[in-house]
C-alpha cells in the first residue's frame, strides 16, 4: 500500500507521470481525488506547472455553479471563504509586502496575508449574521407547520439518485431535475395529498456525497435542518448504481452528523421513520438481477422499489407513505344526518372511510380512520351534526 507524502501527497515517481501527462496534453488544471493540504497544493502546482483543486474544491465550485437563491449564495460562498481561509499562504505572491504602520513606534504594520485574513474573516462573519436570520426565519416556518395539523416529509438521498423526480412525479413540480451532481441546492416544499391523508407537506433537499466537505455540512446545516422536523424520511436510493451500498452509507454518515438518523439505525429510536426508496427500476433491464433485487427489498422491509422517471411503484409508495405516517390514527364510528354533506365530504378529505352504510332511517354510518387530532377538529367544526355511534 502507497504511503502518502507530507510535501506533496504522491510520490516522486507519481508525480513525474502526472506532470508528462499534463505537458502532453498542455492542461491547465488538475483535480485531485483527495484532500490537498496548503502546503501539498502549492507543492503540486510548482510541480506540474499547472494550476491544482482537490475534492473539496470540485465540490465548492460545482456548488457555485448550482447555487440559485441568495441564501445558497451565501452558504456556498461561506463555505468557499472558510476553505479558503486556511490557503491564502498558496494563493499570494506578494506576502513579503507590508503595509505602512500607524504605531507609535512605527512598526511595519500588517502584512498583506494578514490583512487578506482579516477581510475573510469579517466577511464571515457578516454572512453568518445574515444566514442566522434565514435560520430563525425557517425556524418561525418549521414551528407554523408543527402547529399545522400536516405532516412533513424530506427526501434525502445521495446525489444524482433522481429525489428531484421523485419530488416531481409526486407533487407534479417542475424543480429542476437533471442528469449531474447538486442540481438541487435550496430546499424546496409543496403540498401533496396521500391515501387517507388530504395534505402533507414534501421536502426536497440537497443531495449527500460521500465525504461531503465539513465546511459544506456547516454552512447548509439550516438547509439540512429540515430533515430533524420530518415526520417521514423518504431515503432515494439509486438502485442501478453500482456503490449503491455505499452510497446509502454515506447518506447516513451525514444524516448522523446532523442528528437526523432515522429510526432503526445505530439503535437509534426517536428518529422519524423511514422508507427507502430504490430509484432507477427503469434501468434495471436484467430479469435476474431484478428478481434479486426484488427478493431483497421484501427482506430488508420498508423497501418500495419505483422509477421516478416512468412511475413504475410510485401509487405503492404512496400508500406505503400513508400507512407509515397513519400509524398513529385510530378508527371511529361515526353517524351523520345525510343532509350534512360538508361532514361527510370533511371526513373523505382528512381521513380514510373504511366502511359506510345507511341506517332504516337514513342516518349514515361511517367508519373512518383518523388522526386524534383531525378527529378533534371534526368534531369542534360538526358537533351538532353528529355523534359517536
Amino acid at each position: 500500500m502507497r504511503q502518502s507524502r507530507p510535501a506533496t501527497l504522491f510520490g516522486a515517481g507519481q508525480i513525474e507521470q502526472v506532470a508528462a501527462h499534463v505537458a502532453m496534453d498542455e492542461a491547465e488544471l488538475v483535480v485531485v481525488d483527495n484532500n490537498l493540504t496548503p502546503v501539498q497544493q502549492s507543492n503540486l502546482e510548482k510541480a506540474w506547472n499547472a494550476k491544482v483543486i482537490d475534492r473539496t474544491g470540485l465540490i465548492l465550485e460545482i456548488f457555485g455553479e448550482r447555487a440559485a437563491t441568495a441564501e445558497g449564495r451565501l452558504q456556498v460562498e461561506l463555505a468557499h471563504l472558510d476553505y479558503q481561509a486556511g490557503r491564502l499562504v498558496r494563493s499570494w505572491t506578494h506576502l513579503e509586502r507590508q503595509r505602512g504602520g500607524f504605531g507609535f513606534l512605527g512598526g511595519p504594520g500588517e502584512t498583506q496575508i494578514e490583512a487578506d485574513r482579516r477581510m475573510i474573516r469579517d466577511r464571515m462573519s457578516r454572512i453568518r449574521r445574515e444566514l442566522e436570520q434565514v435560520t430563525r426565519t425557517r425556524g418561525l416556518h418549521r414551528a407554523r407547520r408543527q402547529r399545522a395539523p400536516w405532516p412533513v416529509i424530506a427526501l434525502v438521498g445521495y446525489t444524482n439518485a433522481g429525489k428531484s423526480t421523485l419530488f416531481n412525479r409526486l407533487t407534479g413540480a417542475e424543480v429542476l431535475a437533471q442528469d449531474m451532481l447538486f442540481a438541487t441546492l435550496d430546499p424546496t416544499m409543496r403540498q401533496i395529498s396521500l391515501p387517507g391523508i388530504d395534505k402533507a407537506i414534501l421536502s426536497d433537499t440537497v443531495g449527500f456525497v460521500s465525504d461531503l466537505p465539513h465546511q459544506l455540512i456547516a454552512a447548509f446545516r439550516a438547509t439540512l435542518e429540515e430533515v430533524l422536523s420530518a415526520d417521514l424520511i423518504l431515503h432515494v436510493r439509486d438502485i442501478a448504481h453500482p456503490d449503491t451500498d455505499a452510497q446509502k452509507a454515506d447518506v447516513l454518515d451525514v444524516l448522523g452528523e446532523l442528528g437526523a438518523l432515522p429510526a432503526g439505525i445505530d439503535g437509534n429510536e426517536a428518529g422519524p421513520a423511514v422508507i427507502e426508496v430504490w430509484n432507477k427500476a427503469d434501468l434495471i433491464a436484467d430479469p435476474d438481477h431484478r428478481a434479486a433485487i426484488e427478493e431483497r427489498a421484501e427482506r430488508e422491509g420498508n423497501v418500495v422499489i419505483v422509477s421516478a422517471l416512468s412511475g413504475e411503484g410510485v401509487a405503492d409508495l404512496q400508500r406505503a407513505m400513508a400507512d407509515l405516517l397513519g400509524k398513529g390514527h385510530r378508527r371511529y364510528e361515526i353517524a351523520v344526518d345525510p343532509a350534512n354533506g360538508a361532514a361527510l365530504a370533511w371526513l373523505h378529505a382528512h381521513g380514510e372511510v373504511v366502511d359506510q352504510d345507511v341506517a332504516e332511517d337514513g342516518t349514515i354510518l361511517a367508519s373512518v380512520r383518523l388522526d386524534p387530532a383531525d378527529w378533534e377538529r371534526f368534531s369542534r367544526q360538526f358537533a351538532p351534526a353528529i355523534h359517536r355511534c
